[in-house]
């Protein structure tokens, strides 16, 4: 268990004050109502008079009173939940009794507020998929350093999961539940209109740790497939929309800092004995030989490897505008330290804003840079499991210099008992594995209002995702850890380009004439990612080789897309929205190549209805199916990027060929499947979005379905067959159904300090429903979860009726 402790810097000021009272002749009073537009009363109401002790609330009736005022100039205020906030200047003269009759506006702010969706934005009263968009003010707060923790356990549906307690180290991220055996289950992560490769950066514990929470203005989650439909291909799983902030369109120049400081401790150990309770145990019922190896230390070896993490994260930015160039520049330095002894995330980084405005203001430009520096220190995490069992009568230190001068078990003849546990400070501070990670992340998009056709835009969006990583992990010969090896140096790089080209036509037109509007996108879409990793040869602490040079490994692959979406609002009330996508990728073969994923969405705004207006109550059914695909094969094994091919794979280091006493890598054919095509998830749901005492009382309700058909899996095949005994290929269903729910009860609320109470849950059920071509009810199942050490058993299972990677205990 981690427990923070935040430290804010402040000036306190204390005023001691004595406030008395009289009332008197000269004083002044105000009495009136506060009713809503259609003459209803607003029971309630708050009526303050700003800068004074004087406030009261509607009666029953909606009236109030205010009496005892003395003269002057004030600024009234009243506010309803669910209604605009009204201030006013008055001025009281002495013995004036001032009658002010109050009307408030409904608040439709919230139902107006824009969303971030696929290609373009809607309000939140059109929406008719099941869409979740958390901002700023919403975001979680703490020590926060990459961007999924700002919306953790705000969003229905969404689970997300602490990898680690390593610093920067991510989150495991479920919308609804996994679709997939063998591909991808992260959702879609898509930054400024740039989606993002998934499938992580060698040396960054999580690719999402490259971006500064602090530039994060809007974080969308698409749930499902009436809203993520229109990402095609690689949308099974969800898509997150992360927007980032903008500038400010005036004059004056912005300056803010903001620092964040942390400490974090474990507050709780694993419960082991004691250096004497094992003592105890070991000399009344232990042997001689385990006797006479008890030591005489008293050594937490808990304690030993963990210390109080200090984090501090600091944020300095610059905003404005000059002219019609909105800007924002913001500079950061993070550095965190983890709980686990040496662990340590540093991350500089430096993000720009521009979005001007020309041609009258039908050209909006909208770019976007972002460069992030991380250094990375892994801590070995062994030693976590080792400080468990290590021997708490045995201290850290030996009095010999072999093995560092750390403590472990040796033999009669004074040789390492390679199967013993390891000393785990001795793996902490005989480890040293570092990275460097450079990311840059930018786009620069075009709006172009058309001067002939202003409902019509043409957007061209181009964007870019670059990184390149390199690491070190270095060994001393004196390492426990590496005997009989004489140490290990390895190095390590990667270079990842990600090229976006997207070009799309938008038509927004109201039909007064039948009381309609219609909302049309159609365009295309061009995207490139290339991969390349250079193989470098094993060496020990000595620049020996242990392990030649590899294969040098490089794979590039293309997604061709052209979509379209219709938006259509009848009276406000009918909502319709239908999206096509046909997605081409060079993963599968020209046969199986292109994918179609169709989605149609309604919605009903009940509260729009005679029978429900002015009422204080706000209602809206929606009902959604699409399908979306899977084209991310790549999970785990960048070598899947074309199962479809024949392709020959280079033998390990243990399976060389020996020729004129130099060994030499063999190369093999393997495996392939020339059908292979996409996982199809088709998603069902039906929501309710609900408000009570003008959205005092808010929420939704989320019935969803969702079924995956072609599953990939691999599976046995008889031999013979193909290169291989066990090949990648389409095979087997699963679905997932469930219900997720959202309540938000506004306390509450003034001008200064508002409450609101959030609750939401989620129940999933996930089943494979198929696992073979051909229907065997005597098949078991694939095996899974293979245990740490190399011993060749699995520990889980993939079977029918079965939840995914259920356990299989015997």
């Amino acid at each position: 268990m981690k427990i923070m402790y935040k430290i804010h810097q402040h000036i306190l000021l204390f005023v001691s004050v004595c406030s008395i009272s009289f009332a008197t002749a000269q004083s002044a009073s105000i009495s009136g109502s506060v009713k809503d537009v259609n003459g209803e009363p607003l029971i309630g109401a708050t009526i303050q008079l700003l800068g004074s002790n004087t406030g009261t609330v509607a009666d029953i009736d909606g009236n109030y009173n205010l009496s005892d005022i003395a003269p002057g100039e004030y600024t009234m205020l009243c506010s309803f939940i669910g209604y605009l906030k009204l201030e006013e200047a008055i001025t009281l003269a002495a013995n004036q009794n001032l009658t002010k009759d109050i009307v408030l506006q409904d608040d439709a702010l919230l139902l107006e507020t824009t969303v971030v969706v696929g290609y373009g934005t809607t309000q939140v009263k059109d929406l008719t998929g099941s869409v979740t968009s958390i901002s700023t003010k919403d975001f979680s707060q703490g020590n926060i350093t990459t961007p999924e923790q700002l919306v953790t356990g705000k969003i229905a549906g969404v689970q997300i999961t602490s990898n680690s307690g390593a610093p920067g180290s991510g989150s495991r991220i479920r919308i609804r539940g996994g679709t997939s055996l063998n591909a991808s289950n992260d959702p879609l992560i898509v930054i400024d209109g740039v989606p993002v490769d998934n499938n992580g950066i060698s040396g960054a514990a999580n690719a999402l740790n490259l971006v500064n929470p602090d530039d994060i203005e809007n974080i969308t989650v698409l749930k499902d497939a009436s809203a993520a439909a229109i990402y095609g291909s690689r949308a099974a799983n969800g898509v997150i929309i992360i927007t980032t902030k903008k500038g400010i369109a005036d004059n004056k120049l912005h300056i803010n800092f903001s620092t964040n400081n942390s400490i974090a401790q474990t507050t709780n150990f694993v419960d082991v004995l004691t250096a004497d309770e094992l003592r105890e145990v070991i000399n009344a019922n232990g042997t001689a030989l385990q006797q006479g190896k008890l030591g005489d230390a008293n050594t937490n070896w808990q304690e030993e490897i963990y210390r109080t993490g200090i984090s501090s994260d600091n944020d300095l930015t610059f905003s404005g505008g000059l002219k019609s160039l909105p800007y924002r520049l913001n500079l950061e330095f993070m550095n965190e330290q983890g709980i686990l002894d040496r662990s340590q995330l540093g991350r500089m980084g430096a993000s720009l804003n521009i979005s001007p405005t020309l041609m009258n203001g039908n050209l909006k430009i909208d770019g976007n840079a972002k460069y992030y520096h991380t250094d990375n220190f892994f801590a070995d995490q062994g030693a976590i499991g080792t400080a468990v069992t290590f021997d708490p009568t045995q201290p850290v230190n030996s009095e010999s210099e072999a093995y560092g001068g750390y403590f472990e078990w040796i033999d009669g003849s004074g040789n390492l008992v390679n199967l013993a546990p390891k000393n785990p400070v001795g793996l902490l501070y005989q480890k040293d594995d570092e990275s460097d990670v450079n990311r840059f992340l930018g786009n620069l998009k075009l709006d172009y209002k058309f001067h002939f056709l202003p409902d019509l835009h043409g957007v061209l969006n181009l964007g870019t995702d670059i990184t390149r990583s390199e690491g070190n992990v270095f060994i001393p010969e004196t390492a426990a850890s590496s005997f009989g090896q004489q140490g290990v140096r390895t190095h390590y790089e990667q270079d990842k380009d990600n090229k976006l080209l997207e070009a799309y036509f938008n038509y927004i037109k109201e039909l007064k004439s039948i009381s309609s509007k219609i909302d049309l996108t159609a365009g295309y879409s061009y995207q490139n990612w290339l991969t390349k990793k250079p193989a470098f040869a094993s060496l020990n602490a000595l620049f020996d080789t242990i392990t030649p040079a590899g294969i040098d490994f490089e794979t590039e692959n293309t997604l061709l897309s052209f979509y379209g979406r219709l938006n259509y609002n009848l009276k406000e009330k009918y909502l319709l929205t239908a999206t096509l996508r046909e997605d081409g990728s060079s993963r599968f073969s020209p046969d199986t190549r292109w994918g179609l994923f169709p989605s149609v969405a309604l919605a009903w705004r009940i509260s729009e209805e005679s029978f429900l207006q002015n009422s204080g109550v706000y209602l809206k059914l929606r009902l959604g199916y699409g399908v979306t695909g899977q084209q991310d094969l790549s999970y785990g094994d960048v070598y899947n990027d074309y199962p479809y091919i024949a392709n020959y794979d280079s033998s390990t280091s243990t399976a060389q060929y020996e020729f004129g006493g130099e060994y030499y890598y063999l190369l093999r054919p393997d495996g392939y499947d020339p059908n292979i095509k996409w996982e199809e998830t088709s998603s069902y749901n039906a929501g309710l979005d609900f408000g009570f005492a003008n959205d005092r009382i808010s929420g939704s309700i989320d019935i969803y379905k969702k079924v995956t058909d072609d599953l990939l899996a691999t599976i046995p095949i008889p031999a013979g067959t193909n290169f291989t005994n066990q090949i990648l290929t389409n095979v087997g269903s699963m679905e997932n159904t469930g219900v997720e729910a959202n309540l938000n009860i506004v306390v509450y609320d003034t001008k200064d300090v508002g409450v609101l109470l959030g609750i939401n849950g989620t129940a999933n059920k996930n089943e494979i429903t198929n696992l073979t071509k051909v229907q065997d009810t005597t098949s078991a199942g694939i095996l899974t979860g293979g245990i740490d050490g190399g011993i060749g058993n699995n520990i889980q299972i993939q079977s029918v009726g079965y939840a995914t990677n259920t356990f299989f205990a015997y």
